[in-house]
């Protein structure tokens, strides 16, 4: 077919212009000739083409922290600096306009280019124009693709590219998503790519079977059709193996941290043959990255050398040589492929777990460090909250009676922590302390702006307190107060009921809602795992236990008001006979003996299972000091036996029933207990962990696991969700794309967990919700494991240099580490109506404030942001101030296709009807990252034209799809 053209296609721009029907109209500059696909090199058709990439590959933090790679600082740890990376590369591309660089990390590249000076910016804004400086991915960082959730690596990536955009313009672009680092690659962050309107894909690392046999078979190269929902090919993906993970060929590193001699005038090139790799690859192009880790900032080593490789190799041809080197880029190496007009081989799944070698799964890292990615989770429903109060309080919210508030701060911690060595838990520990610092400062900032909107919408100036240890039941002022208020804000565009879990140290209250009414609450005594953690953290003997509902995209205030002191009942023993607590959706039997769950009823359904749970440790392999056996570590996950270590095959238990929670607490060991919850109102049972810390007196690494199992006929198949959006299907010891060779009957059939795991029968689904990204598997039939906590003795030589073994000033004897399990039963054809919507509730939940004192009279208690609930199948993904009078909104259908024969329908959302406070003057569609005009979004096609979608009812009206999310700029007046 003819050649497309190849236009760069052209950002948006932030200044608009009202056109018809008050919507923004896009002012496109004239297109430079010379950056995108039109600043490549030229290739030679009869010849092997040889793409060197010179690039670097910049950590945002891993061994020393984001701020010391910036600076340099801490080289007796890694010698690495950035910005001296940087303002080498930059001069040396001004003596040489043949030669190339790529770079990735915007946070980075944001930091150094503050720095310069205006000469120095226009000279650096000159070379993007003519495509010598490219940009790939774009984002704030390269995201790792097993532990991030979709929303965040999508705000992550929005900031990256929309500071490029204001920066460059359509030159700064980047055409290509470049994750050449990342463990492993989820086939929604693919999918995420397609609709940002990236042209093409890369990456480094994939199992190494499933390399060797794509080698063999000439697959390295594919189209990644990432989604069974949306149509292709809107989330289709051309996607390329790099042939040596991100570094240079052997013997052609040429960085002042390599030993690889220099080009002589006269070299010898035969040692490496390019002919062997382009055996492996469909064209007549190959690309070669060079460069690595933190290198560059000599950058006259490398160009001086490849200068004289490009020079010495293509004199050859003189002599009838048939390769041709060239600098190059990825998206130069990505446009001749598309050039080839080949038909590309399919794929369907993801590539998860990855494995180096036989016994070397990088499956550990799916829980390493669970105390962060927790931290990480709570993080993201903070700045959603943050950036939503934001444009519901407008001006004010940033500059108030509390003072200078703002989102940015905590959206950069939070888009740092997206790093694939950040929230992937592979860091060092002071690295892992500096992003949580980042992230705490970052909510700092957060806490004044969201004070100033709520003062502002409630007309009450009284000071604000966050409460942020009621996981472990430590909040002063409810533990000394006899009269507050407590204010209950919802991020979600529907209403929500919540139960809230109060210290105090009453033993009776009475509450009001914010009509006045009578809310029924209970006092219950601080369970003994608690007080334990909490280590002189709060002195409150008791818990307030009340059920609150809050509107959409708003609060709801309650009044507290203590009744009564005292010392609180204790809760009773279990009697020793056949229990069972309930409410009018779930009935949850224990036996008697042991202690442990028995079985799980649907009362809606008439649905039981056979289900019993219980705790259980492997033994990370050690390698009994010998240098040649894998150990487990941050990355790897390797047990050195196959079956793990009961912690106790009897649970010692105690229950509270009372009209708001039916609770049986469990301990399990002096370092293991649960308590299993109940709610009145509740379709989902809480099995609330609290684990740590790990002993290791017996000089043995344990990896912690809950383990679930059922009478579920599940065939060695389980379900995982991917970045928290799409399931995909897992079968042991199977890989679609491959015929497996399985080395590690555990590590090797683990998968990352994001938000929810389930298995399933013809009658039964038992889901699991997680409430931060952990591994699991389905190693029998009928059981769900996943993994809570790992405390380790030895590094795996990853890279790391140390072994996962946390701890803190708070437990200098190492981590405890608290977490939520939520269970639902339901019939496989209706799960998802029950899942779909608690997993949002888990990402987003409420945020929970207090004021002290009696409220004014005037006091507005209750308020919601929208004019109407929006319907169930919509979630509200994104509402952020984007400019002074502008809003970002992204709508988002969060079924997937033929999963609800309810919900899995389109949906249309009146966008002038959507917010109470704002009027909507106009509103243009973007792309997921919100950098291009969606109309005006062109990708490179791979013999698949993209379908035009079907027009909206009007342009306030648009409907939405399965699993389709839609990008919207308002322009909006606060009312």
């Amino acid at each position: 077919m003819a050649t497309p053209d190849y236009t760069p296609f052209v950002f948006l721009l932030l200044l608009f212009q009202s056109g018809v029907w008050g919507v923004p109209v896009c002012q496109t500059p004239q297109e430079s000739p010379t950056c995108g696909y039109k600043s490549c090199h030229a290739t030679k058709p009869g010849m092997l083409n040889v793409h060197l990439v010179p690039h670097t590959h910049d950590d945002v933090g891993w061994l020393k922290t984001v701020d010391q790679y910036f600076y340099g600082d801490r080289n007796d740890i890694q010698h690495a600096g950035v910005q001296y990376i940087l303002d080498s590369v930059v001069d040396q591309l001004l003596k040489n306009p043949d030669r190339r660089f790529i770079y990735v990390e915007t946070a980075f590249f944001y930091r150094w280019w503050k720095q310069q000076t205006d000469d120095m910016q226009n000279t650096v804004k000159q070379l993007v124009n003519e495509g010598r400086l490219e940009f790939v991915n774009g984002g704030w960082c390269m995201s790792d693709e097993a532990t991030t959730h979709y929303s965040a690596v999508i705000d992550q990536m929005t900031m990256g590219l929309r500071f490029l955009n204001d920066t460059f313009g359509h030159c700064g672009r980047p055409r290509v998503a470049w994750h050449i680092d990342p463990f492993g690659h989820a086939r929604e962050h693919a999918s995420m790519f397609a609709q940002m309107g990236y042209d093409g894909f890369f990456f480094g690392r994939l199992d190494y079977q499933d390399r060797n046999r794509r080698m063999v078979a000439r697959e390295q190269e594919m189209l990644w059709r990432a989604s069974e929902s949306l149509t292709p090919p809107m989330a289709d993906l051309f996607t390329g193996i790099l042939p040596n993970g991100y570094n240079p060929p052997e013997g052609f590193c040429w960085d002042q941290s390599c030993d690889d001699p220099p080009i002589r005038d006269d070299p010898d090139l035969e040692d490496y043959n390019v002919d062997d790799v382009a055996l492996v690859y469909k064209t007549n192009h190959i690309i070669m990255t060079m460069g690595s880790d933190f290198q560059y900032e000599n950058a006259n080593l490398w160009y001086k050398n490849l200068d004289k490789l490009i020079r010495y190799v293509n004199q050859m041809q003189s002599n009838g040589s048939e390769v041709n080197v060239l600098y190059s880029t990825p998206s130069c190496y990505l446009q001749e492929l598309h050039r080839a007009n080949l038909t590309w081989p399919l794929k369907g799944d993801d590539f998860f777990p990855y494995a180096d070698s036989a016994h070397d799964f990088w499956t550990g890292y799916f829980t390493s460090r669970p105390a962060l990615k927790r931290y990480e989770r709570i993080s993201n429903s903070y700045l959603q909250t943050c950036k939503q109060l934001e444009v519901l309080g407008g001006p004010i919210s940033r500059k108030g009676p509390f003072g200078a508030g703002d989102s940015e701060t905590l959206k950069k911690a939070m888009a740092v922590a997206q790093h694939h060595d950040a929230v992937s838990g592979t860091e060092k520990q002071h690295v892992a302390n500096d992003y949580a610092r980042k992230l705490a400062n970052g909510w700092a900032h957060c806490q004044v702006l969201v004070s100033n909107t709520l003062s502002s919408l409630s007309g009450s100036s009284a000071p604000r307190v966050y409460c942020e240890h009621l996981n472990i039941s430590v909040c002063p002022l409810t533990e000394t107060s006899k009269k507050f208020s407590v204010n209950v804000y919802n991020p979600l565009a529907r209403p929500v009921s919540w139960p809230v879990r109060l210290p105090v140290n009453g033993t009776a209250y009475s509450i009001s809602d914010a009509k006045g009414k009578a809310v029924d609450s209970q006092v219950v005594p601080v369970s003994q795992a608690t007080a334990a953690v909490r280590r002189g953290r709060g002195y409150a003997v008791n818990e307030l236990l009340f059920q609150v509902q809050a509107p959409p995209l708003g609060y709801s205030t309650y009044s507290v008001s203590l009744l009564q002191n005292g010392p609180p009942s204790p809760p009773s023993p279990l009697p020793r006979a056949p229990t069972a607590v309930q409410n009018k959706f779930l009935r949850v039997t224990f036996d008697p003996e042991t202690g442990l769950l028995s079985s799980l009823s649907n009362l809606e359904t008439q649905q039981t299972v056979k289900l019993s749970q219980n705790f259980y440790w492997y033994n990370a392999s050690d390698g009994n000091n010998s240098e040649s056996i894998q150990m487990s570590g941050a990355y790897i996950f390797r047990p050195n036996t196959s079956t793990p270590f009961i912690i106790s095959k009897t649970a010692k238990i105690e229950t509270l029933q009372n009209s708001v929670v039916q609770e049986v607490r469990q301990w399990f060991s002096p370092w293991v207990s649960q308590v299993v919850r109940l709610y009145t109102d509740s379709r989902a049972l809480e099995l609330e962990w609290t684990v740590g810390p790990v002993p290791i007196g017996d000089d043995l690494g344990k990896e912690v696991i809950s383990r679930l199992d059922s009478s579920i006929n599940s065939s060695g198949v389980f379900y995982t969700d991917s970045n928290g959006r799409e399931v995909l299907q897992r079968r042991k010891d199977y890989r679609p794309t491959w015929n497996l060779r399985q080395s590690e009957p555990i590590a090797g059939n683990y998968y990352p967990i994001n938000s929810r795991a389930y298995i399933k029968d013809d009658k039964d689904q038992l889901t699991v919700v997680t409430d931060r990204s952990q591994g699991g598997g389905s190693i029998q039939d009928g059981s769900l494991e996943i993994m809570l906590h790992r405390r380790l003795l030895y590094d795996d030589v990853r890279g790391v240099g140390e072994p996962l073994n946390e701890t803190s000033d708070i437990y200098p004897e190492g981590l405890v580490v608290r977490g939520r399990h939520l269970l639902s039963l339901s019939p496989p054809a209706t799960a998802a109506d029950t899942h779909r919507p608690l997993a949002q509730e888990v990402v987003l939940q409420p945020l929970i404030t207090f004021t002290d004192g009696e409220l004014h009279p005037s006091t507005r208690l209750e308020f919601s942001g929208l004019q109407a609930v929006l319907p169930p199948a919509v979630h509200l993904l994104t509402v952020s101030q984007w400019d002074q009078d502008t809003v970002l909104l992204r709508l988002e259908h969060q079924y997937q296709a033929s999963e609800s024969k309810e919900h899995s329908q389109p949906v249309t959302v009146n966008l002038q009807k959507l917010f109470s406070t704002l009027d909507m003057l106009g509103v243009s569609e973007m792309n997921l990252s919100a950098n291009q005009w969606k109309d005006e979004m062109t990708r490179l096609d791979w013999k698949k034209p993209l379908p035009k979608r079907g027009g909206d009812p009007s342009v306030w009206e648009v409907s939405l799809k399965p699993m389709e999310i839609r990008t919207f700029l308002l322009r909006v007046r606060q009312r």
